[in-house]
């Protein structure tokens, strides 16, 4: 018996070969700006989602928004969050770009509340600041309602003053500009200084025809990308998505995200929090699509630059192989 023990054990040792570590998770790599909110996801992903998902995240830090696409169209990262407008750009050129909805937050038109301006009519002849350009969606979204509920041309009846987004808040606060329309994350440091949306467009939207809000930020990558690596697409949407629900249920992980935020105070960390929770999309449908195809016709009646001069939204705009 002794002898047959020490086969046994000796039979063993020989089986247990030492193979070294396992093998890393393959990397998604993201293009990402270093302020920018999406980072605020990317950490809780990075938190140890993107392992159970299959996937290390590679965060690639970039110095503004067209460098992130400019990324995306060389190859250098995988994915970014960018709009459908861009995305519809890309397809109408033969490029293969596809889109999962990533936020629905919006911008809004802020207001000092002691000016006393109450509807659009009220700012006839203000300086009004607009982030995004002259074709910025909201922009365009806000001449189109200023024209259905006021006969308002409203690009004519307003001084437009078009900067970037903290410059423009800057000039509120010192009471240069009557109001802003900006993005949502620099609305939410004007409310934290008592300034209010006189419109959003979010209320802009069902105004024009448009039940569903479409999301208008979304992950961004090429449809041969999704093909050739289905497990890691797959499993960088699943990241993102459980890593909302994380974000919108869990106050504790939104203490390890503050100093990435740039929050100063206590009121503007909440403000923040509020307004990125508000934004999370459940998942999307057909009603989606329909929404942004909605949005698109709109805003090329008003401005075909914001369409970048497409007569429609091109097939595939919205990625169809996957619906969290």
């Amino acid at each position: 018996m002794a002898k047959l023990s020490s086969i046994l054990l000796a039979a063993f040792s020989l089986i247990a070969v030492d193979f070294g570590p396992a093998a890393a998770a393959p990397e998604v790599r993201v293009g990402t700006l270093q302020f920018g909110t999406v980072n605020w996801e990317l950490g809780v992903v990075a938190g140890g989602i993107d392992q159970k998902h299959g996937f290390t995240l590679k965060p690639v830090v970039l110095a503004d928004k067209d460098a992130t696409s400019v990324a995306l169209l060389s190859g250098e990262v995988d994915a970014i969050v960018t709009d459908w407008i861009w995305v519809a750009k890309q397809r109408s050129l033969g490029r293969d770009f596809t889109f999962v909805p990533f936020s629905r937050s919006v911008g809004a038109l802020m207001v000092d509340p002691a000016k006393g301006y109450k509807t659009l009519a009220d700012l006839k002849g203000k300086s009004i600041g607009i982030a995004g350009g002259a074709s910025d969606k909201s922009w365009v979204l806000l001449q189109a309602y200023a024209q259905k509920t006021a006969g308002m041309e409203i690009s004519k009846a307003i001084d437009a003053q078009f900067a970037a987004p903290p410059m423009l808040n800057e000039l509120m606060l010192r009471g240069k500009l009557d109001g802003v329309l900006n993005f949502w994350n620099f609305n939410a440091r004007l409310k934290e200084k008592g300034m209010v949306p006189l419109i959003t467009i979010g209320e802009i939207l069902p105004t024009l025809g448009i039940k569903t809000s479409p999301p208008l930020l979304g992950w961004v990558f090429s449809e041969k990308w999704a093909k050739d690596n289905p497990d890691l697409a797959k499993g960088l949407i699943d990241a993102s998505y459980e890593a909302k629900q994380v974000m919108k249920t869990d106050d504790a992980v939104w203490l390890k995200l503050r100093p990435k935020m740039d929050a100063e105070s206590d009121s503007l960390f909440e403000i923040l929090k509020a307004g990125y929770r508000e934004g999370i999309p459940a998942g999307y449908s057909e009603a989606d699509v329909t929404a942004a195809a909605e949005a698109f016709d709109l805003m090329r009646s008003i401005d075909q630059e914001a369409v970048a001069g497409l007569d429609r939204l091109p097939a595939g705009t919205f990625y169809p192989a996957y619906r969290p």
